[in-house]
């Protein structure tokens, strides 16, 4: 059970209990509930163990008893029962962007909405402007949301589908030891998002595989051909493609993997080549990696083709993570600890600035407390630590500290987290006036999206990057794999300027660090180099030439 996950299920249980019109106090009790869960700073794990979490002030007996129960069964039947009384329907249209518990409860009481059908249908039939506090606005921003839930609702972030291959791939296996086994398809070319999760097996057990795999075939169709088989679950489309030799699967790799435009580029078939080396050779060219097997290749020069050497094993440099401080979920001596198992030679924590205090951004006085631990843990040995800091930039550009205070951080990363409806004119101005500030080292995922829930804000990349060129403010690539942002098309952009790039994992915990492994996939998509990427520095070349300035 982690902290996040328990803010998540107060938040949702006090927006049920508003819907239903509950008592207003109950209510706030449970939003203030997880809003000092969220600004807690010790660790929470052991703060649950100890029941010194429910000394917190916010945390009172209903807050108790709520999280003893989920931690205890995994469930709360008073949330469960509230689940069951609000449809389906309006819980999903609580998903959406931009609607709040009483936008949803008028458009029920109103227009009779039920479902995001019925909320599209109102919105094309321009009904929803015209109800109080909604407006035109409103209404096109509702029909936006809903096209981006649609398109999204059947596909799973790249790291869930990574996990899901491996565990047929497990199953796989256990049935015949003796398989060869890959990914193909969008995830073998490592997609951001994966909407079809494909398989290719050599084996001899095909009729074993399907029962065994997929033994519970309520919630799923089967579609079961000669040489592969489709599987329709709740969450995407899985296929299995089998072959009964190691000479076709060797075969059949390249035309699986695709891309299928990717491949029609060339006038050689696939099927006319054994191997993906062959067929490379036969088209006179050097072989070309999975994840760059995009029609964006062949749109590059060739100094930008060139196969990217990333491996995690090149990071010396751990950049952009957060803890207790902030809203992290570990101390800054167990993040220094597991970076050193990790091989790191220094570490850059960058917990959130005082304007973030819905993450319990650090104000000047706590800033000193954060900068004489990180003296004394520098004494020990370990990873060294620069004190950093997630700034956030404001709406006029400006960073969220007086100079008197930025100019005592080793390394600062500027990063938008509100007011996200700005022109695009305004967001680029905006950050481009953070990218000028002569502290600002790095821009934090700089188009804010979130991968299948938000769009990143209106914003001219190719002037974004520009600028970080002109200052020599290097550019975020952001492992988590909700927001692999800076995009790997956009990436080429950045290669051919000349811009820097950090491949940061902006770990909340821990098990967080490993997720520059997300952001490795997507540089590789874009041939990123690891003299390209400052953390793959060592922490003297760090000092000489990011440091410095």
């Amino acid at each position: 059970m982690t902290k996040k996950e328990i803010i998540n299920l107060l938040e949702e249980f006090a927006d049920l209990l508003e819907f239903k019109g509950e008592n207003i106090f109950k209510i706030n009790a449970f939003r203030n509930g997880a809003l000092s869960i969220r600004r807690f700073e010790g660790d929470f794990e052991d703060a649950l163990i100890t029941g010194n979490l429910f000394s917190v002030k916010g945390i009172g007996k209903g807050i108790r008893s709520f999280i003893e129960e989920y931690n205890s069964s995994g469930l709360v039947s008073e949330l469960e029962l509230l689940r069951n009384e609000v449809p389906a329907g309006i819980r999903e249209i609580m998903e959406i962007r931009g609607l709040g518990v009483k936008k949803v409860r008028a458009l029920c009481d109103h227009l009779g909405i039920e479902d995001i059908s019925s909320l599209e249908e109102a919105c094309i039939n321009q009904k929803v402007k015209d109800l109080k506090g909604f407006g035109e606005k409103i209404e096109q921003k509702i029909l936006h949301e809903i096209e981006e839930l649609t398109k999204n609702r059947n596909s799973i972030h790249l790291h869930r589908a990574t996990s899901l291959f491996e565990k047929y791939k497990s199953i796989l296996l256990n049935i015949d030891s003796y398989s060869s086994i890959s990914e193909v398809g969008e995830l073998r070319r490592k997609k951001e998002t994966i909407s079809h999760l494909e398989i290719l097996i050599y084996t001899t057990q095909k009729e074993n595989i399907i029962c065994e795999v997929f033994p519970d075939e309520k919630e799923k169709t089967i579609s079961d051909f000669q040489d592969f088989v489709t599987i329709k679950t709740s969450s995407i489309k899985v296929t299995i493609h089998f072959v009964d030799s190691e000479n076709s699967f060797k075969q059949k790799l390249l035309g699986l993997t695709g891309s299928t435009e990717f491949l029609s580029a060339f006038s050689t078939k696939v099927a006319d080549c054994s191997t993906e080396e062959e067929f490379f050779k036969s088209v006179k060219i050097p072989y070309i990696i999975p994840e760059m097997r995009e029609t964006e290749y062949f749109s590059l020069p060739d100094n930008l083709r060139m196969e990217s050497d990333l491996k995690f094993e090149k990071f010396k440099g751990l950049i952009h993570f957060h803890t207790h401080y902030s809203d992290g979920e570990n101390s800054l001596l167990e993040m220094r600890t597991e970076a050193a198992k990790l091989g790191f030679e220094y570490i850059v924590v960058c917990d959130h600035s005082k304007s973030a205090f819905y993450a319990n951004g650090l104000t000047e006085d706590r800033l000193l407390i954060q900068k004489e631990e990180i003296k004394k843990l520098n004494r020990i040995n370990g990873p060294y630590i620069l004190h950093g800091i997630e700034s956030d930039i404001l709406k006029d550009g400006s960073l969220d500290y007086d100079e008197s205070i930025l100019r005592e951080f080793d390394f600062i990363v500027a990063s938008v987290h509100s007011i996200f409806s700005l022109t695009e004119d305004e967001m680029t101005a905006r950050i481009i006036k953070a990218i000028e500030n002569p502290y600002t080292k790095l821009i934090g995922h700089p188009t804010g999206r979130l991968l299948l829930s938000r769009q990143g804000y209106a914003l001219n990349v190719k002037k974004i990057l520009e600028a970080c060129k002109a200052n020599d403010v290097a550019i975020e690539i952001n492992s988590n794999p909700h927001r692999l942002d800076l995009a790997w098309k956009n990436i080429f952009y950045s290669r051919e300027i000349g811009v820097r790039h950090a491949i940061n994992p902006d770990a909340h915990s821990i098990k967080g660090i490993r997720d520059i492994r997300w952001g490795i996939d997507i540089a590789k998509k874009a041939g990123l180099q690891s003299a390209e990427v400052i953390n793959c520095l060592s922490f003297e070349e760090f000092k000489e030439i990011i440091l410095r300035r």
